[in-house]
Parts: structure tokens; C-alpha cells; sequence
């Protein structure tokens, strides 16, 4: 079985992590880094997709009010529309290799789904897929945005789970460019959760779906590096 490589790189801008993403997407490439999937959190940040205006039609506050909050908007070069990533969220982003056996993108982000619709069951929550739509649903509210890259089949980008985001924030976008459905978050549902567990339950369930054995080493915050002792 594969290995996976798992690292947590803490709060860490989103500027930051597209960098660090960017250049495990060349190493991976190239077979010089094995899979990985990295764990992080970012401060308050609405990211677009690739589509039309990549959902900037989607931001419902002015220039002026995020500028107030200290929001940035950055072009992620992801499918999907636009989102937000905040405090509270578990963002996950999978650098791997989908040679020579899953080149299927509908059957990546169907097993990203999965991941997540195993690890909210863990939590005792029902969550499922929507027809028609992507990510993580309890009902008509969405606790998991997913928007992927994939660039000669080593993908980028991933997941973003609510655990205890503020979910006010996203009254600052129509989220992922639907008006009329919710978002929800662990927290929403009653559960106070610590986000290492949670963590460890997603990194647990990645492994499974994707039949990868995880390891877990330091990584430098600042660029997403392994750290060799």
C-alpha cells in the first residue's frame, strides 16, 4: 500500500499555503516527495474559483467592508465559486499522485466526499451528498466545501470542513454560488469537538478510501517543508 505523508501546518495564511501547494504539486510531479495530504487553518479569506468571474458576482459585501474586516480575495486557480476559509475550519488539501489507477476527477471528488461523510458518521452526524452538487450536506445546509485542481494528475487544493467557524462570515458571499441552501458547522449541531480529533478522524478515513498508510512528520509552517532532524 502507498504511503501518505501528513502534514499539519497550523494557522497559516492563504497566500502562504497556495505557495507551499504549488511547489509540492512540482515535487510530486517529479517523484521527488510522496503523496501528502496537508492539514491547516487560515485566518478570514474568500478564495475564487476558475469559471467566468470565478464567483465574484457570488461576494455580497463591498471592497470597503472587507477591507474593514481585513479580508483579503484571492484567485485560487480551483474549480468551484467563490468561498470563504476562516477560524474553526479544518482545510485539507491532498498532494497526490492519481496515477496510473484513479485518472477519474467525478471519482476524486466523490471519494473526497466520502472522506468527509465518513468522519462527520464518526461524530454521529448524517451527513450526505446533494444530486447536482458537490461537497457535504446535512440536509439543505452544507458542512464541507470541495474544490480541486488537478494538474498531469497530481491534484491540489481539497476540502474545507466547518467545525466551529463563525458562520456569520459567509453572510459576506452567496457560498459556492448557492442562494438557496445553508451552511452548517459541528458547532451549529451541538457538538463541541477538538480540532486534533477531528483531524485525526480525517486523516483516518482519507487512508481508508484512499488506500494510502499515512505517516505523520514535522513540517516548517512557513513552507509546508518536512523537517529533518
Amino acid at each position: 500500500m502507498r504511503s501518505i505523508e501528513i502534514r499539519r501546518l497550523g494557522r497559516i495564511a492563504y497566500a502562504d499555503a497556495l505557495a507551499v501547494q504549488r511547489a509540492l504539486v512540482v515535487e510530486r510531479q517529479a517523484g521527488r516527495v510522496d503523496d501528502l495530504l496537508l492539514l491547516v487553518e487560515h485566518p478570514p479569506v474568500l478564495t475564487l474559483g476558475v469559471r467566468g468571474d470565478g464567483g465574484r458576482g457570488h461576494i455580497l459585501a463591498t471592497d470597503e467592508q472587507l477591507a474593514a474586516r481585513g479580508i483579503d480575495v484571492f484567485e485560487a486557480g480551483r474549480g468551484g465559486d467563490v468561498t470563504y476559509h476562516g477560524p474553526g475550519q479544518v482545510v485539507g488539501y491532498p498532494i497526490i499522485d492519481l496515477n496510473p489507477d484513479r485518472r477519474d476527477v467525478h471519482r476524486y471528488v466523490r471519494d473526497l466526499e466520502e472522506v468527509l461523510i465518513q468522519v462527520a458518521a464518526d461524530f454521529g452526524v448524517a451527513a450526505a451528498r446533494v444530486s447536482g452538487l458537490t461537497g457535504v450536506w446535512v440536509g439543505a445546509e452544507k458542512l464541507a466545501a470541495i474544490g480541486v485542481r488537478i494538474s498531469r494528475w497530481v491534484t491540489s487544493h481539497g476540502f474545507a470542513l466547518n467545525v466551529s467557524t463563525d458562520l456569520d462570515d459567509f453572510g459576506l458571499i452567496v457560498p459556492c454560488g448557492i442562494s438557496d441552501r445553508g451552511v452548517t458547522s459541528f458547532a451549529k449541531l451541538g457538538l463541541v469537538l477538538d480540532r486534533r480529533d477531528v483531524e485525526a478522524r480525517i486523516v483516518a478515513r482519507f487512508a481508508d478510501v484512499f488506500e494510502r498508510t499515512p505517516v505523520t512528520r514535522a513540517a516548517d509552517p512557513s513552507t509546508g517543508e518536512e523537517v529533518r532532524s
